[in-house]
């Protein structure tokens, strides 16, 4: 299925130098991760006294908005070099799976569950609280077990002071509690939310205002890898970048990201923003100013990526700290603006990708983004191509650390390590709703996906488009009519998944 998913996915994405296909020679070879040898031989003596030192320090980056070919390791007109030479050296997820907007997929990737789990208000970006207090997340889990916990970033799970990140496990949390915010202001709309810049909970003075919300939360990142301490750590860093607004202003602090009133076709004073010109000249060569903007973002996101691995390289936990990289789902591709200060009206800025849709969409674009592990000596570099969710990486690192809840935890992700190892695991269910009204579904197992746009629960196959993503990974063509015994085994599939789903979810 693999091989035949990405000679599609090539002939789909003509014109992409599609990166995967350097470590093509490598799909065949069974390789260990030495990662069980960690689990069996490390954990063990944790009872015996090993120093916590030995446990991994674990770095979680969730960008957001970007695009499965707003990376270079899947699209060769983007410069990223410091992803590319993570996902190059590390385990490359070629099928990795998000949920279709910001909030919905921060909840799975804190909790391993679906957030239809949680109730309506979980599905789609909101302010209020997404998940219930005392709710098992990542952060609690690696407390449990003895580590250091941080959040550099966005959290964007409830913007209150009561669900704020250090009431879900994080000793330290840093960055905003709402959304997306301007750049250099580091507010959000105006509002009951509009001032959302903190340190654990207490609003920073003045906002921080005139240095870019990257380069804030990259300071952080470095402040806690540098710092000296007893015990191992989990830092999440959920960048706002490259959501919009998007505003590159280089040294122009002072002046928002603006066009050029001669030339229209220009930024002013683009050619001094470092961030519109890589050493490659591949942003320059970009005709379409929107696009590259948005070029320039992932250029300086992807800067401070490679400060704060430089940071781990020049550490002592170099070799003992596993770093993990997903976005938050597909690109924004059009954005009205106006939204927050100095907030650009945007079309179609994204790079072009083969898949359909785009954020908030459960079609292909708006769910399956880049993802990738990077461990050197631990991991060994290699293309995994089964699918793979976010929910999975909760009870996967769960599994790594030996962390063995006081209750049980109903996960909807699955443990992958035998996949690291080069084994096969069974076939599952992969489910999606998005928005509120939870007006777009889709389940997807093995080969086959079925689709549904519309207000109201599914109730029958019927309902359903039905699409095989290795003959069709676009979603082109509806194939239901054909195979009408495969759209009702996974309308059977559907039933069982939103059976578990809170209540309110439904019509």
């Amino acid at each position: 299925m693999g091989n035949a998913f990405r000679r599609k996915v090539d002939r789909l994405a003509a014109g992409f130098r599609i990166v995967t296909e350097r470590t093509s020679a490598m799909r065949g070879i069974r390789v260990a991760s030495r990662l069980l040898i960690l689990l069996v031989g490390v954990w063990s003596g944790l009872g015996t006294g090993l120093r916590a030192v030995e446990r991994p320090n674990v770095i979680l980056i969730l960008t957001d908005d970007q695009g499965w070919a707003d990376i270079g390791w899947n699209n060769s007109s983007v410069y990223s070099p410091n992803l590319d030479r993570l996902a190059a050296g590390g385990i490359t997820f070629g099928q990795h799976y998000v949920m279709p907007q910001c909030t919905p997929t921060r909840v799975a990737l804190m909790t391993g569950r679906y957030p239809g789990r949680f109730g309506r208000v979980a599905l789609a970006a909101t302010n209020d609280p997404a998940i219930p207090l005392g709710t098992p997340t990542l952060a609690t889990m690696f407390k449990a077990v003895g580590y250091d916990t941080y959040l550099a970033g966005k959290w964007h799970l409830g913007s209150d002071f009561e669900h704020r990140p250090n009431a879900f496990g994080f000793d330290s949390s840093y960055g905003s509690y709402s959304g997306a915010v301007g750049m250099y202001d580091h507010r959000y709309r105006p509002g009951q939310f509009e001032r959302t810049w903190h340190r654990d909970g207490s609003p920073i003075e003045g906002d921080e205002n005139g240095t870019h919300a990257t380069d804030l939360v990259k300071a952080e990142a470095i402040r806690v890898i540098q710092e000296q301490r007893e015990s191992p750590y989990f830092l999440y860093i959920p960048f706002h970048s490259v959501h919009t607004p998007l505003d590159e202003r280089g040294e122009f602090v002072d002046r928002p990201t603006q066009l050029d009133p001669n030339d229209p076709t220009r930024w002013l004073n683009e050619d001094e923003i470092p961030w519109f010109n890589d050493p490659d000249g591949k942003i320059q060569q970009e005709p379409d100013p929107e696009k590259r903007l948005l070029l320039a973002a992932v250029h300086h996101l992807d800067s401070v990526v490679g400060e704060i691995v430089a940071a781990v390289e020049a550490s002592p936990q170099r070799d003992n700290t596993l770093i993990l990289f997903s976005s938050d789902n597909g690109p924004q591709r059009n954005w009205p603006g106006n939204a927050y200060p100095d907030d650009l009206k945007l079309t179609d800025f994204n790079q072009p990708h083969p898949f359909r849709g785009s954020k908030t969409d459960v079609w292909e674009g708006g769910i399956h983004v880049p993802g990738f592990a990077y461990w050197p000596g631990m991991l060994e570099p290699r293309v995994i191509d089964e699918p793979v969710h976010i929910v999975d990486w909760f009870p996967t690192l769960a599994n790594l650390v030996g962390y063995e809840p006081d209750r049980a935890i109903a996960w909807d992700g699955v443990d992958l390590e035998p996949l690291i190892r080069g084994e096969e695991i069974e076939p599952r269910e992969l489910y999606w709703i998005w928005s509120p009204r939870t007006n777009r579904w889709a389940l997807r197992y093995g080969d086959w996906k079925i689709v549904k746009y519309g207000t109201g629960t599914p109730v029958g196959p019927s309902d359903w488009q039905l699409f095989n993503l290795v003959d069709d990974p676009a979603e082109a063509k509806n194939i239901a009519e054909q195979h009408p015994e495969i759209v009702a085994d996974l309308h059977a599939r559907f039933q069982r998944q939103h059976a578990k789903d809170a209540d309110d979810v439904g019509s």
